[in-house]
């Protein structure tokens, strides 16, 4: 959530947010009125409280008829603190959600605007001319299924749509592109970490997924439990209620696991093939850190991104995404788009977001600043892999036959393969 303070004393700052975010700006108005309410409750409590316990003394040292009026006087106060309690209790209960409703303030010089209003920030690479080279490129699909790869008909048959088999060399290529980006993340001092993919409802709430995105998040009921979208969630959640050291700081963890989303409102999107999934695997880092140095780890997280994308060897531009498709946790966030030759544009690949404090403070993290006390800290998050690389990675490094090149940085992690080829099925 928001900070408090920050609210009561800059409301416009917030209104003005989310404003830029496309979001209801009464909700500030509704979340102020909610704080005030709050503190009058609690003062009306603390001072009767306060009356009850100066009460109390009074009725230990009185004797006769003013100790029986003292208590019958008591009696009735004890009655009114209770209601008052209940009352603050109850305020505090509507602030919380008040203020929980509001999104994560923009940064500033984040684009204004919705999905389509990013800013391409750079290119790296050119994307193949097919044409000269003489052949129509064929999709991840078709290839995938030349290669023996992908299998969606029995996905389709086993779980139903938006489900697949990654098979052979498929399910090769995505463990060695998965090892390769944890290998990377441990070599620049992330720790590895293999998440639950599994949450309490209080981890997923505390990250922001049980707003915005909450229609694309599997609950199952009857364990009052979530499936995460992103191993963000379990390892934003990995410190909750904790005071970290300031010396420990950054703290970054790197998280492999699989992801699954239910892809709400994608009807007739991206039917084919495994752009559009509902469950695929990800490594992704996560760092937390001072809030004065988020700004720095931003651009770091996007240059490992980069590293990454670097060694598939894949054309893509990087944007700035603008502050109607952040979501609700993110105060800014930067995508690398990879090519995608068939359909002749670039699509997200990776996705780092500065949350600054927004989900430390929901979920209680905070560091020893020094002697005078706590602070909370910055968590940031970024892809390093995906499933959905290997879209970018058939398409980009095919050839005339069907067969697909392997990315030289890749080729350790198949037993030193140069080429993927056709299979007979």
């Amino acid at each position: 959530m928001i900070d408090p303070k920050q609210l009561r004393e800059d409301p416009e700052r917030v209104r003005a947010s989310q404003r830029a975010r496309g979001e209801n700006p009464g909700l500030v108005d509704a979340a102020l009125a909610a704080d005030e309410h709050r503190r009058a409750a609690l003062g009306r409590f603390e001072s009767l409280r306060a009356e009850q316990k100066s009460l109390g003394k009074q009725v230990a040292s009185a004797h006769g008829e003013e100790r029986v009026a003292l208590l019958e006087r008591s009696k009735g106060l004890a009655a009114q603190v209770k209601a008052t309690e209940a009352e603050a209790s109850a305020a505090e209960t509507a602030y919380a959600q008040a203020i929980r409703a509001l999104s994560n303030l923009v940064q500033e010089g984040a684009p204004v605007g919705g999905e389509e209003d990013y800013v391409v920030l750079e290119h790296v690479g050119t994307p193949r001319d097919f044409a000269a080279e003489g052949f129509t490129p064929r999709d991840h699909l078709e290839l995938g299924e030349l290669l023996g790869a992908i299998d969606v008909e029995r996905g389709a048959k086993v779980s139903g749509a938006r489900f697949y088999f990654l098979t052979g060399v498929g399910a090769q290529l995505q463990l060695a592109l998965l090892s390769l980006g944890m290998a990377q993340a441990v070599e620049a001092g992330f720790i590895p970490m293999i998440t639950p993919v599994l949450v309490r409802p209080e981890a997923m709430e505390g990250t922001g997924f049980l707003g915005q995105a909450a229609e694309n998040v599997y609950r199952l009921e009857s364990e009052d439990m979530y499936l995460v979208g992103t191993s963000e969630v379990p390892l934003a959640a990995y410190h909750m209620d904790e005071i970290l050291d300031l010396d420990s700081l950054p703290r970054r963890y790197a998280g492999w696991s699989s992801c699954f989303r239910r892809e709400a409102g994608s009807h007739g999107k991206d039917t084919r093939g495994i752009i559009r999934v509902h469950q695929f695997d990800k490594v992704e880092m996560f760092s937390y850190c001072r809030p004065e140095d988020a700004d720095a780890e931003h651009l770091r997280l996007l240059e490992w991104e980069k590293q990454m994308l670097a060694k598939v060897e894949v054309p893509y531009r990087v944007i700035d995404v603008a502050t109607g498709d952040l979501g609700s946790s993110a105060a800014r966030k930067f995508d690398c788009e990879g090519w995608v030759p068939t359909q002749g544009r670039y699509r997200e690949l990776t996705s780092t977001s500065n949350c600054t404090t927004f989900q430390s403070r929901r979920l209680a993290t905070r560091y020893r600043r020094d002697e005078r006390g706590t602070d909370f800290v910055a968590t940031l998050n970024g892809t390093l892999a995906t499933t959905r690389w290997l879209v970018a990675i058939l398409e980009n490094h095919q050839r005339p036959d069907g067969s697909v090149r392997v990315p030289a940085a890749l080729r350790p992690w198949l037993g030193g393969r140069e080429v993927l080829e056709p299979v007979d099925r």
